[in-house]
């Protein structure tokens, strides 16, 4: 393990090797990596975080115009235009916002006339393996990396990733950006800059990537209805980050099960169903663990100095917000 985290900072010489390498296989479908352009009205929720003109990555996974983003740049969209790499514009429309994978979806309103990344097999990608990291745009979009770890990812929005995929050296423009196998093929894509902590090295900056894997059982249902079939979770609305071995509440989402039930912000979360909660991840399984979108969740929370036990009367989270999001809302969860 060590060998490969020492390997990396040897980059200079070995990320060369390793586009060119990449590069053999991947060539064909480097057209497919587009420039995905989105705009949001002024006054959107979304606004001062993300901007009112968004750009990332996108990949063309199909004939039919699906191109494959990050889920997160698409709320409020107002327009999305798909810029080819001839830098020919076609206009797009937002068909879904998965959010237990993160994965967005848009379709084109016009032929894209590019060849279709095909979908490889992220579980096939192991640490130390090198791989493709190719984003929008023509200088540097292409960069060869190297896989550093393949571990659990956890975001303070109740996100959880059970293996995902960290790369080296970090690449720029990361959202939406398509993680490339040997053969060409599509293994993840882009998410977040991470700064990784690595044994006797420290912090590495890296890229997390959202393993293609996680697409394939639901990618029909997405097409055809813009929600997978899979279970929802409970959804709660609440913000969290880890501090000294506590698991604090951060944000609570506006009109969210946690705010009718009256968590509020510096919470400290205790326990999910009497059980003891050991960080954020480990918060998110035994919440999950209850059951679908709507069971109640039982929670113990220290508050100011008073221990409370209350009850989150949780909800699927589509129920709560859409993937393009309607004015008469008043908060969102974005990560």
């Amino acid at each position: 393990m060590k060998k490969i985290y020492l390997n990396i900072l040897l980059f200079a010489l070995s990320t060369f090797s390793a586009t060119v390498h990449a590069e053999q296989g991947a060539e064909q479908f480097l057209d497919a990596v587009v420039e995905v352009r989105i705009t949001v009205p002024e006054n959107a929720r979304t606004a001062e975080r993300f901007g009112t003109n968004r750009v990332a990555s996108g990949v063309v996974i199909d004939t039919t115009g699906h191109i494959l983003t990050i889920g997160f740049q698409t709320i409020e969209a107002e327009t999305v235009k798909i810029v080819r790499k001839d830098q020919e514009t076609v206009n797009a429309t937002v068909v879904t916002y998965d959010r237990i994978t993160g994965f967005g979806l848009l379709r084109a309103t016009s032929p894209l006339e590019v060849t279709p990344m095909p979908l490889g097999n992220s579980l096939d990608v192991k640490e130390g393996d090198p791989v493709l990291a190719a984003s929008y745009g023509n200088k540097g979009a292409v960069q060869g990396v190297r896989v550093v770890a393949r571990k659990e990812f956890a975001g303070p929005g109740e996100y959880l990733l059970e293996n995902a995929i960290f790369t080296a050296p970090a690449i720029e423009r990361f959202s939406g950006a398509a993680l490339i196998d040997r053969n060409g093929h599509l293994v993840g894509l882009g998410y977040l800059f991470s700064q990784l902590k690595i044994t006797d090295l420290g912090l590495m900056p890296t890229n997390m990537f959202v393993p293609i894997d996680l697409l394939k059982p639901i990618l029909s249902d997405l097409k055809l209805s813009g929600r997978s079939k899979l279970p929802s979770r409970p959804w709660l609305g609440v913000r969290t980050e880890e501090f000294y071995g506590r698991l604090v509440v951060e944000r609570v989402v506006s009109g969210s099960p946690s705010e009718k039930a009256g968590i509020k912000s510096g919470d400290i979360i205790l326990a999910v169903n009497k059980q003891e909660v050991h960080g954020m991840a480990d918060f998110y399984r035994k919440v999950w663990a209850l059951g679908k979108g709507g069971v109640d969740v039982p929670l113990r929370i220290l508050q100011g100095v008073q221990i409370r036990d209350i009850v989150v009367y949780s909800t699927a989270r589509s129920q709560y917000e859409q993937p393009v999001q309607k004015e008469k809302q008043t908060d969102v969860e974005l990560l």
